[in-house]
C-alpha cells in the first residue's frame, strides 16, 4: 500500500486519460492520492481540483495559492478558497510558501501571502502543504513565528490562536538542517522522484538521516518523473519508484516504507488510506 502525497492530476496533461492514470495507480498499489490544486485563484482551477476529488474516492484535495501566484491573492480570492476548503474532500491548505528561484511574484508579496494563508489554515484547522525553493531560512523563520515558537512573531498580537496542525514540506530539496528544524516544528518531509536522480547524492544522504516516521513520498506529477522513467510524463503509479529507493536508503523493505508513509499521511491529514 502506497500513498502519493502530492500530485497534480487535475491538470490538462491528464485530460485524455485521467481515469486510466488513476486505475494504473490502484494497480500499482497506490491506494490514496492528494491532488493539489494550483493556478489563478480567480479562475476555476480550484473548483476543478475539488470536483476531481468528489469523483474518485481514492483522491483527496488540497487548495491554496502557490507562491508563483501570490501576486493574484486578494480578499476575494481568500474568501473563495475558504468557502471551497469547507468541502469534505479538502484535507489541507496548500501548496503555499516561498519560491526565490523563479520569483514569479515579488518576494515581499510572497512573504505576506504565505503568512496570511498560514493564519487561514490555522483558523480552519487544516494542515499545510509547503513549497520552498531557494528560501530555506525564511521558510523556517515564518513557520516558526506562525507556530508561536519564534523569537520575532509577526501579527501575533492579533493572531494569537492555537498552534496549527503543522503539515508537510513537499518535494523536499533543502538542507538537512532545514529538514530537522521543520521536524522539530511538527512537520513531515516528503520526497519526490528527484530522489532517484543520478546527481541527487546530497538529497539521498538527507533522506537516509531522517526518521522514516516523519517521511512521506510523492510524485509532484506531471513533474519530476523518477528513474527509470525520466523523460516521460509522471503519474501517481510511479511513486512506487521513489518508495523503493527510500527503502534501499533506510535498509527496510518497500512494503515497510509503504506502510509507514501511508500511516504518516493518514495521521497528518486525518484520513483513512484504504
Amino acid at each position: 500500500m502506497f500513498v502519493d502525497s502530492h500530485c497534480h492530476i487535475d491538470g490538462p496533461e491528464y485530460d485524455v486519460d485521467r481515469d486510466e492514470v488513476i486505475a494504473r495507480a490502484r494497480e500499482a498499489g497506490v491506494t490514496t492520492m492528494l491532488n493539489v490544486g494550483t493556478g489563478d485563484p480567480h479562475s476555476g482551477a480550484f473548483e476543478r481540483a475539488v470536483a476531481l476529488a468528489e469523483q474518485h474516492p481514492e483522491v483527496y484535495c488540497a487548495i491554496g495559492v502557490h507562491p508563483h501566484d501570490a501576486k493574484l491573492f486578494n480578499d476575494a480570492a481568500q474568501q473563495r478558497l475558504i468557502d471551497l476548503a469547507k468541502h469534505s474532500r479538502v484535507v489541507a491548505w496548500g501548496e503555499i510558501g516561498l519560491d526565490y528561484h523563479y520569483d514569479h511574484s515579488p518576494r515581499e508579496v510572497q512573504r505576506e501571502v504565505f503568512r496570511r494563508q498560514l493564519v487561514i489554515a490555522r483558523e480552519m484547522d487544516l494542515p499545510v502543504v509547503i513549497h520552498s525553493r531557494a528560501a530555506d531560512e525564511e521558510t523556517i523563520e515564518i513557520l516558526r513565528e506562525q507556530s508561536g515558537t519564534g523569537v520575532s512573531p509577526v501579527n501575533h498580537a492579533q493572531d494569537a490562536r492555537a498552534t496549527p496542525r503543522a503539515g508537510v514540506l513537499h518535494c523536499f530539496g533543502g538542507s538537512l538542517e532545514m529538514a530537522e528544524q521543520a521536524i522539530e516544528l511538527g512537520f513531515f518531509i516528503s520526497f519526490a522522484g528527484n530522489l532517484t536522480f543520478k546527481k541527487a547524492d546530497d538529497l539521498r544522504a538527507i533522506a537516509r538521516n531522517l526518521p522514516l516516521e516523519r517521511l512521506l513520498v510523492e510524485t509532484d506529477c506531471p513533474y519530476l518523473t523518477p528513474v527509470p522513467f525520466r523523460g516521460k510524463r509522471n503519474e501517481p503509479a510511479r511513486v512506487v519508484e521513489t518508495a523503493n529507493l527510500l527503502a534501499e536508503l533506510k535498509g527496510v523493505t518497500p512494503e515497510e516504507v509503504g506502510r509507514v508513509t501511508s500511516d504518516n499521511f493518514a495521521r497528518l491529514f486525518g484520513v483513512r488510506c484504504a
